[in-house]
């Protein structure tokens, strides 16, 4: 029995099976793409992490800069992220848009029903008269 034989048949049938393993872990953990356009405004970070590109550290990162500065006005915002850099911005591109959410535009007063209107605008409840107008300030006496 030849024992060099059998040791580099080993070792070849070990090297290829792991071989395989990492090929299939490999399959296993690409991503699909999102069928539609993620919006960055809007997305929890589940669907950021549809993306291609951005992983659960990065989707935070988006979270949490939407949560401190507010709605991104475009794609590119996202490059003020450490770590997203213009080449992974542009594989990414195509799988993410921008668009303003209902939950994003908070009115501006309370008891307003339209956001950004402002409390003088907003209109009585039904069955409540009009406010009256203010009255307008007396004149003080000249001598």
């Amino acid at each position: 029995m030849n024992w060099r034989r059998i040791t580099a048949t080993r070792v070849f049938f070990s090297s290829l099976a792991l071989c395989l393993l990492l090929v299939a872990a490999t399959l296993a953990t690409t991503k699909k793409p999102p069928l539609k356009p993620v919006n960055i405004n809007t997305a929890t970070s589940e669907e950021l992490q549809q993306v291609p590109g951005i992983g659960p550290a990065t989707a935070e990162k988006i979270l949490l800069m939407r949560k401190s500065y507010g709605a991104f006005k475009s794609v590119d915002d996202l490059l003020a992220i450490k770590g997203l850099g213009k080449k992974r911005l542009e594989k990414m591109r195509k799988y993410l848009t921008v668009s303003k959410s209902s939950a994003l535009n908070k009115p501006v007063c309370s008891g307003c029903s339209k956001p950004g209107a402002s409390q003088a605008k907003a209109a009585p409840p039904k069955n409540e008269p009009p406010p009256s107008p203010a009255p307008e300030p007396e004149e003080p006496p000249q001598p």
